[in-house]
This record gives C-alpha cells, structure tokens and sequence, in this order.
C-alpha cells in the first residue's frame, strides 16, 4: 500500500478497480519515465531545462494527469520560497501563484511540511485547504496530487501534479508517483549542485583575471615610479575610491592604455 496522506473523509480508488491491461500499461509508462529521467544529463543543459524533462516524464509517469509542475525550495534571507520552475500546462502555474504567493496553503506546501505524499480527490470540498481548495475548484481543477522531493531527509522541491477530474489520484497513481519521484529528486539535487559548482568556478575565474590584471597594473605603476607593490596597489586604489571604479575596472584601463603607448612607440 503506498504511503501517503488522503483527504479525509474521502475515500480513494484502489489499485484493485483497475483492469490488468491498465495495470501492465502503467507500469511501462513508469519505466519510461524513469529511464528518461535517468538518462537526463545535467551537464549539457541548464537546471531549468532539465525540470522541464522531469515534469514531462512525470505526466507520462503517472496516470490521470492534467497538468504537471515541478517546485523547488529557493533559500533567501529570511525564510525559505517555494517556486514552480517547470509545468506541462498553464493551468499548473495559475494554481499555484494562487497556493505560492497570494494564500500559502495548499498540497504542495503540506507535501513538503509532512514529507510525504499528499492526495487530495474533491479540492472544493478539502477541509486541509479551505481557502486554496475553492479556488482552484471554481477552475474546474478537483484532483490533486503531491509528491514531495526527498534527497535524504532534506525536502528540495515538490512535483505537483492536477487533474479536471474527482478522484483521479488512487493508490496506484500514488505509488508509480512516489516511485517516479525518488530518481527525479536524485537527478534535480544532482543538477543543482553541478549548477552551484560550475557558477563558483565562472566566479573564481573571473576573480583569477581581475587578479591578474591588477598585478599587471601594479608592475606599471612600479615600472614608471619604482615604489613597492603595496605603494602601487594603494596608489590604484585610491584612484579606484576616487573615481567611484572597481578596482579591476581601473586595472583594465591602465593596462590597456599602456599597450597603446607601447604599439605607437613600436610604429614607423
């Protein structure tokens, strides 16, 4: 049985009322979904493009599906943000601006508060989400299903699923979900930390040329005056204070202007 939460008061399908052709079919769009997710190589593209992926294997995935998005826990100063970074229809991103940022409850944020799997059959009538639960009712949207992204114990994000119809998310739509969601999460953790290292080793690159440039200003200054190289790098700072310029910025500028002087006493 899988494990997860149901609207209470509701009774949800069972894997039993579905026929075995259904069954066997489900379980090949799993593996479909699994094997893309698997294949999904986060090097070669952005980790927007890759969730993008994850919510289309999880449509295929996962039966009885409307609309998939994928949200991801985005830290700040504060408290954390839940954003949907990726969905296969609009009405995904309608839904949740409305749970996200105007009312800050709905199955998503539940999902990821409990950690486990939320399954919601009758949205209008779901007592969990009063206000949250109408709202998206009056959008004809009345299944919901949230699988929450789980690397560990730490919750990174949450693949959300909707449908139009009552009751669409049983326990075999919980289950191949919930089996879907463990691989995506190791895939979007993945991407995510190749993504923080490759922009640390852009910013430490870039903190390696300026460097370089500075040193290169630094023997200008004490080529033309023969100071120190601590004389010389205050002297470029104080320019830099001076004229409101990164440092860098005025290193640049130096350097370059001392090609020019060198090319023009080079021409004939």
């Amino acid at each position: 049985m899988a494990d997860y939460d149901a609207q209470p008061g509701r009774t949800t399908p069972a894997q039993a009322d579905l026929s075995q052709a259904q069954l066997e079919a489900d379980e090949i769009d799993l593996y479909t979904g699994l094997r893309g997710v698997a294949g999904l190589v986060a090097g070669a593209r952005g980790v927007i493009d890759l969730l993008g992926d994850v919510a289309e294997f999880a449509a295929k995935a996962i039966p009885g599906v409307d609309g998939v998005g994928v949200a991801l826990i985005q830290p700040n100063d504060h408290t954390p943000r839940i954003q949907t970074w990726s969905a296969t229809a609009e009405l995904v991103h309608d839904i949740d601006v409305i749970q996200y940022e105007e009312l800050h409850e709905g199955p998503c944020i539940t999902c990821m508060e409990l950690k486990r799997a939320i399954v919601s059959g009758s949205l209008g009538s779901d007592g969990r989400w009063p206000r949250f639960g109408g709202r998206v009712a009056r959008m004809a949207i009345h299944s919901a299903l949230s699988l929450p992204l789980m690397v560990g114990d730490q919750v990174i994000g949450a693949i959300n699923t909707y449908a139009r119809a009552r009751d669409a998310f049983g326990e075999h739509a919980v289950q191949l979900g919930t089996q879907f969601a463990g691989p995506a999460a190791v895939s979007v953790y993945n991407a995510q930390l190749l993504a923080g290292a490759q922009e640390r080793t852009k910013h430490l690159q870039r903190a390696l040329e300026s460097r370089a440039v500075i040193d290169q200003a630094i023997g200008i200054i004490r080529s033309r005056s023969g100071v120190s190289a601590e004389v010389a790098f205050d002297r470029l700072t104080r320019l830099s204070q001076t004229e409101n310029v990164k440092l860098h910025l005025v290193a640049e500028r130096m350097v370059e202007e001392a090609v020019r002087r060198a090319r023009a006493r080079q021409s004939p």
